[in-house]
């Protein structure tokens, strides 16, 4: 190895700095070591960098003033964290060896005391969600410090710094424990997954969405409204249809149906069930309702649908209208006027989707933190191009049945209908509404309620990919333009 390395490090607590600078201060590939502090501090072995706001541009670009060597190591989170024997060598190693703009390592969690493995995930071109997990240490060559010039972001420094990275070389993970972190936040996955919307997160969404933008732009993938509106001109026998894909939930499936046949419209509409071969008395719940004419109960012949799969049963059913609505078989509408206000949407924007707000729920229907969920970092300008950096589009979500049919919803059981979300927004008009028309239950049987490492980089993995094809249909379609 030839190269040398500046180490930028957090300041967490006298004891625990000067533990992990004595650990790696003779190592021979390093040229200094920093310890990034919002306050002055002392602390032997090392200089002292002070960042106010240790995330934002300008803590960017003070870092690369200081760097005096070919890479540059941060490990800037406020908490515990371990080198691995050679850990700084190995991470040296691969960026020589690949040339990578930035490289970034699977490391170990401790969380309650107990160690367990956090492998992360590949950075793909349509990584560009911002809670993109890269560990608590990541090596960038000093070139891409140096090079970076962006405005001043309090928020979104380092998500443009790595976008940043992405356009210059390869992110490249190492797919081996080097590091440790103590993690500090125990909350499960469902408690975490709605921190964008809480305190100061507006702030730091519109300035996460300015730099995903600006990183579209300047990879040619940067659409440019106005957007196609939808004219509506196919008969359908019925307007709307709510499709509710449904397996084992005995305890919710009466609420929601009786959700849908209280809906009040001045249209024509009905439910469509595809009851995917439930076992624990669902199946027996929905025969109770049969006598409600609005009510088409399918079966499918098929044993291998997940909910997209259902969905496409549903929209090529006969009994499908000009809208399919999306209801989860555990949730509910939270009037009766939900319905009306949808297909109202429709027509007033000739949208080809809307996609609604709604009110988290427990499983009493009591409101819980953080309450209304209304994705207002969605605007019609830019929200299709927005919608690459986030991780949903929101609920309910309503589709035209025609190019929805043309679509087709992938056959998985997540991210199907953010997959369909960003295909229509690539060429058509979606309909936003912003006040709650929904109520979304959380409660122990949520698919996302507690998911372990493994199933929450399955998740994320998926939505990369998806967004990476996405984004490759987009740079050609703007090629195209």
């Amino acid at each position: 190895m030839n190269q040398k390395v500046d180490v930028f490090l957090a300041y967490n607590g006298e004891v625990e700095t000067l533990k992990i600078i004595s650990e790696i201060h003779d190592i021979p590939v390093l040229r200094k070591i920093y310890v990034v502090s919002p306050e002055p501090v002392k602390i032997a072995g090392a200089e002292t960098l002070i960042l106010s706001e240790p995330f934002s541009t300008v803590a960017v670009k003070q870092i690369s003033e200081k760097c005096g060597a070919g890479y540059v190591l941060l490990s800037l989170q406020n908490t515990q964290v371990e080198f691995g024997l050679f850990a700084i060598e190995r991470i040296l190693q691969v960026a020589e060896n690949t040339g990578a703009a930035m490289v970034y390592a699977d490391y170990t969690e401790v969380k309650n005391n107990i160690r367990l493995p956090h492998p992360v995930i590949d950075y793909r071109q349509g990584s560009l969600r911002d809670d993109f997990n890269f560990g608590p240490v990541q090596l960038f060559r000093s070139d891409v410090l140096k090079s970076f010039d962006e405005e001043n972001f309090k928020w979104a420094g380092f998500y443009s710094l790595r976008l940043h990275a992405s356009r210059i070389g390869e992110l490249v993970r190492i797919p081996e424990k080097l590091f440790t972190m103590h993690e500090s936040d125990t909350r499960k996955s469902g408690e975490k997954q709605f921190d964008y919307v809480s305190g100061n997160a507006r702030e730091k969404q519109i300035e996460m969405e300015k730099a995903c933008t600006k990183h579209l732009k300047k990879i040619d993938a940067f659409l440019q409204p106005p957007f196609k509106e939808v004219d509506f001109a196919e008969n359908f026998d019925i307007e709307a249809s709510v499709v509710i894909p449904v397996k084992n939930r005995i305890k919710t499936i009466t609420d929601a149906v009786g959700s849908v046949l209280k809906q009040k419209a001045d249209f024509s509409f009905n439910l469509i069930v595809v009851d995917n071969h439930s076992t624990d008395g669902t199946t027996n719940v929905l025969a109770d309702f049969a006598k409600d004419k609005k009510l088409i109960h399918i079966i499918p012949e098929r044993n291998d649908l997940e909910i997209g799969g259902c969905w496409n049963e549903a929209i090529f059913s006969p009994h499908c209208g000009k809208f399919a609505v999306q209801l989860d078989s555990d949730d509910l509408y939270s009037s009766e006027n939900t319905l009306q206000k949808i297909v109202d949407k429709f027509y007033e924007e000739k949208c080809a989707m809307v996609i609604g707000s709604y009110r988290i729920v427990n499983f009493a229907l009591e409101e819980i933190p953080p309450g209304i969920i209304d994705h207002r970092e969605w605007t019609p300008g830019n929200g299709p191009n927005n919608a690459l950096r986030i991780n949903g589009l929101g609920a309910p979500r309503a589709f035209y049945t025609q190019l929805l049919r043309k679509i087709k919803m992938p056959n998985v059981s997540y991210g199907e209908d953010y997959a369909v979300g960003l295909a229509i927004s690539r060429e058509y008009k979606i309909g936003r509404i912003y006040e709650p028309v929904y109520l979304c239950r959380r409660w122990e049987d949520n698919t996302d309620a507690a998911l372990d490492i493994q199933k929450q980089n399955f998740h994320n993995l998926y939505k990369d990919r998806i967004r990476t094809i996405e984004l490759k249909a987009r740079i050609k379609k703007v090629g195209n333009d």
